[in-house]
């Protein structure tokens, strides 16, 4: 296996292996950082005497910039590099982080993580940029990535699960130490263990497309915040309904200018490939369905059972085990069947533990009620993630790996948006709460269900199906 670096400085095989876990741990971080405010909401609510209003707007700080910025993250990445582009968005996230956990009132805090939002908008493509380097050729890129699909859900069980213990005993501004810490030893190692960026002259990177990125980046965002809204809002009110037309008429109109830039930023070829398409949808779904389980469990739980914050993040610890204990087989999965059969397959396992969890009623164990339904589930998302990493980023090549990386992560980002305002819509029509958050998990089911379906119809004749063998993928 070797390592895209400068000619004096060959890398071994185990400073290969740790360059993949730093990246690793980084992108995991980027997503636990989403979920780290999550269960200390309530009382950072109380500590700068928010209102429902303030409360959503710091919910979504960090998500928007993410999501939105990624494409254009994905453009410097393959224009300035993506060595150079990890750090700088390291150096970003990193001090947004100090500057959260020291925030003194509500206006720091929201601005911090917005800054949070656009470092890890930077850093998450410029990772995979760096990892398309670590891994040159395509056989050890695909494997590499089958160990980074699960990656990002990890992250965001642990930021959910690490959040209530550490705000059980400690204030929930020491939650961002993991985020400044993860930021300074990523920069640490970025000279030493990671891959030096190609010095090919500019002339030959591509343009940097500010139309589209503004386009993309506003309609994005603007769409996004509508889908968010409609928890608090009805979908007949112009809290929903104006930034869902203006985000979708920016987006029609980024899709327009595309056509005729001469640099876009999302070449208008890159995404119809029957592969990328399949695996785009499973990533997409897979963060659903992992926000979905995170959001309902956590008001069902807390809501209707009792449960404290401390309790609730300890019964996530089952699921996150399954999610380490599966994606420590996943890759070899991949490499023997395939992207595309291990694709179907997590859709499938996971609509089954979907499926059981649509079960729920106000009096549900934990044990023999819920612990099945979670672990199914649990599986179902690693599968998908790590077959979805490798279909989404499958014959790309090196020039454009910050492009894959951001489409990747732009379709992961939108997951918890879409399918929570979908899927929480469908329980909203039920007059009772726990009987609504069974028919969501029903819901979700039924739409993994299509989606296999719909999967194996476009997989059964494409190029995807297969991965070449080899030695296996590096481990985290």
């Amino acid at each position: 296996m070797t390592v895209h670096r400068s000619s004096d400085d060959a890398a071994s095989p185990s400073r290969t292996r740790l360059g993949f876990a730093i990246l690793a741990v980084v992108q995991g971080t980027l997503i636990f950082t989403i979920a780290l405010i999550m269960v200390p909401l309530p009382r950072i609510a109380a500590e700068f005497a928010l209102t429902p209003a303030d409360l959503l707007l710091l919910q979504v700080a960090y998500g928007l910039p993410f999501s939105g910025l990624l494409l254009f993250g994905g453009r410097l990445a393959d224009r300035y590099r993506g060595r150079r582009m990890f750090a700088l968005g390291l150096i970003l996230f990193g001090a947004a982080s100090l500057a959260a956990a020291a925030a003194p009132g509500f206006v720091v805090l929201v601005g911090a993580r917005f800054v949070q939002g656009a470092g890890g908008a930077l850093t998450a493509p410029a990772a995979m940029a760096v990892l398309r380097a670590l891994f040159p050729e395509p056989a050890a890129y695909g494997r590499a990535m089958a160990a980074w699909g699960g990656v990002s859900v990890l992250g965001a069980i642990l930021g959910f699960v690490a959040s209530g213990v550490l705000t059980t005993w400690v204030s929930w501004r020491w939650m961002f130490a993991i985020p400044v810490l993860v930021a300074l030893a990523g920069l640490a190692s970025t000279r030493g263990l990671l891959p030096a960026d190609r010095t090919d002259e500019p002339a030959g990177r591509p343009g940097l497309d500010p139309a589209g990125a503004l386009l993309a980046t506003a309609g994005i965002v603007l769409a996004s915040y509508g889908l968010i809204a409609s928890g608090e809002h009805p979908w007949s009110s112009a809290a929903v309904w104006g930034p869902l037309t203006a985000g979708a008429a920016l987006l029609a109109a980024f899709l327009g200018v595309e056509r005729i830039v001469r640099d876009p930023l999302l070449p208008p070829g890159f995404l119809p490939s029957p592969c990328r398409v399949a695996g785009l949808l499973g990533m997409l779904l897979a963060a659903a369905g992992s926000a979905l389980i995170e959001f309902v469990l956590s008001l069902y739980l807390q809501g209707t059972r009792g449960w404290t914050p401390l309790a609730t993040a300890l019964a996530f610890l089952p699921f996150a085990v399954a999610l380490m204990a599966t994606n420590h087989v996943a890759p070899a999965l991949v490499g023997r069947l395939g992207p595309a059969r291990v694709t179907v397959s997590g859709l499938l396992v996971a609509a089954a533990g979907l499926g059981l969890l649509a079960g729920l009623g106000p009096d549900t164990g934990y044990a023999a009620g819920l612990l099945p339904g979670m672990v199914l589930l649990a599986a179902g998302l690693s599968l998908m993630f790590s077959g979805s990493a490798v279909l989404s980023t499958m014959n790309v090549p090196q020039r454009q790996a910050g492009l894959a990386g951001g489409v990747m992560n732009t379709a992961m980002e939108l997951g918890p948006t879409v399918g929570l305002a979908a899927l929480m819509s469908v329980a909203a029509a039920r007059p009772d709460a726990v009987d609504g958050y069974a028919w969501a998990f029903g819901a979700g089911g039924a739409a993994f269900l299509a989606a296999a379906l719909a999967a194996a119809a476009l997989l059964s004749r494409a190029a995807c199906r297969a991965l070449p063998q080899a030695e296996p993928a590096p481990s985290y």
